[in-house]
């Protein structure tokens, strides 16, 4: 899914600007987790991942980041969201804000679309 973000040609692989761009932002998600895992036990909480993803321009609700968390964070009494699958997360966001904003002409931050269309934008993405 990484390597798709940079894939202009739609053909499963990039060149070295590609690779330089992904690589550019895998270090920024990196240096944003860090920020956010103040006491560097590799991994961030609910409460961390909610401001990462806010620094990260997202206004998610609390039920949203909870499904994260539930869906990527390890089953324990005090989940906690290691760097990949930060990573994971940030990526998948990445790639569904671009197919909403392809959509989104008016950049009004909705669209309306059929349900074949929506479930062709995300599984041409994510699958």
């Amino acid at each position: 899914m990484m390597i798709n973000m940079f894939d202009k040609t739609r053909s499963g692989r990039i060149d070295v600007y590609g690779f330089s761009a992904l690589w550019k932002f895998i270090q920024q998600w990196k240096n944003l987790f860090q920020q956010y895992d103040r006491d560097r036990s590799g991994s961030i909480s609910y409460t961390e991942l909610q401001q990462a993803l806010s620094q990260m321009g997202y206004n998610l609700s609390p039920q949203f980041t909870q499904l994260l968390v539930s869906r990527y964070c390890p089953r324990s009494a005090n989940p906690a969201m290691q760097l990949d699958r930060f990573i994971q997360v940030c990526t998948q966001l990445q790639v569904l804000t671009e197919a909403f904003r392809e959509k989104d002409t008016a950049v009004q931050g909705n669209i309306r679309l059929s349900f074949e269309d929506f479930v062709t934008m995300t599984a041409s993405r994510l699958l």
